[in-house]
């Protein structure tokens, strides 16, 4: 019996989170495997109505839980960086999920933006250190207001946070068994300190892999080669911000934030299971938003607790509806509402 707690969140996190659970159910029916969600109310409606993000007593709970499936959290009418800071990174850092994991795969070729790429050429997956870096949260204002005004951002990099990031890495590049290529992304020019960190362990842990073969790229000529040659990349494992943001020019290359699925795992507690594309509040309630986001972000969830047939069978569906059904990833123009996306997965699990 798997304990699954289901954030919804903001926006259209709800509308697409419905059919996650809606193939869950389909899934669990099919493989024989039994579940109970819990269903937890965080996120912008929650906080203007208590001013409360994400209660402490909440996080012993989620301890308790197989896995966590969250929608989207964002809403209009609060201040950026309040619902992020209280809710997405708390739950990051309280639960210890250190591993940001982003598989990048291209389902249908009509959908990449890139020229003549085919569905081959783009499959690989970003390892992104999901703890530590800038998003520690470290740093400090001098002289604030004035003309003479400082602002300190500190990357805080911890051997131990970088070497159990790049061992995840080389373990998820040997057991994915591609072309067994790990590539470092980072900065080694510029940000001597961290990133002189970040090269000495991953070349020490390579020892331990002599079977993959490894390679490193600096970020920006990383986020090039994305665009030219995205056949060139397997598994890339990089820092927290530099993670953050070739994973979402990733996500276009992939077809868009209508498909792309991220988890926030912690290979030894509970991870969370999430679509990457944000709360989009300009469609909520409409009835347009692309679900499969979501329902990728469900198989990620079933792989990470074992049930690995379902979600292969999740991700199949999901290839046969984006070759054969959909006019479109983006919202509005897939030819079918969210609704009826989410049933033809049903269908053809």
């Amino acid at each position: 019996m798997y304990k699954i707690a289901v954030i919804p969140g903001d926006g259209t996190g709800p509308e697409v989170v419905r059919e996650g659970l809606k193939v869950l159910e389909a899934a669990s029916k099919k493989f024989g495997f039994k579940y109970e969600t819990i269903n937890y109310d965080f996120g912008g409606v929650r906080y203007l109505k208590t001013g409360e993000t994400l209660p402490d007593s909440a996080i012993a709970e989620l301890k308790t839980m197989s896995a966590i499936y969250l929608g989207a959290i964002g809403h209009p009418d609060v201040k950026p960086g309040i619902l992020e800071t209280g809710i997405l990174l708390k739950l990051r850092f309280s639960l210890d999920q250190y591993i940001n994991l982003r598989p990048v795969k291209l389902y249908n070729s009509d959908f990449c933006p890139l020229k003549d790429k085919k569905e081959e050429d783009v499959d690989f997956v970003v390892v992104r250190e999901n703890s530590e870096g800038l998003y520690k949260g470290m740093g400090e204002f001098k002289h604030k207001g004035t003309k003479d005004e400082i602002a300190i951002q500190i990357s805080y990099n911890t051997r131990r946070g970088v070497e159990r990031c790049i061992r995840y890495a080389f373990e998820y590049c040997k057991k994915r068994n591609k072309t067994k290529k790990l590539t470092l992304c980072g900065k080694t020019n510029v940000l001597t300190f961290a990133w002189d960190l970040w090269q000495r362990t991953f070349d020490e842990v390579a020892k331990d892999f002599p079977d993959i073969t490894t390679d490193y790229a600096h970020v920006d000529a990383t986020t090039m080669w994305f665009v030219k040659n995205p056949e060139w990349f397997d598994v890339i494992v990089t820092d927290n911000m530099f993670g953050d943001i070739i994973t979402d020019l990733a996500a276009m290359i992939q077809g868009g934030m209508g498909i792309a699925a991220g988890g926030n795992i912690n290979p030894q507690g509970v991870s969370m299971f999430e679509p990457i594309g944000g709360s989009a509040p300009k469609y909520t309630g409409k009835n347009v938003i692309n679900p499969l986001a979501a329902i990728c972000a469900m198989a990620m969830l079933l792989e990470q607790i074992g049930e690995e047939k379902a979600a292969k069978a999740v991700e199949d569906s999901v290839i046969k509806i984006v070759k054969t059904k959909l006019k479109s990833l983006a919202a509005g123009k897939m030819g079918y509402s969210t609704t009826e996306v989410g049933d033809l997965v049903v269908k053809n699990l």
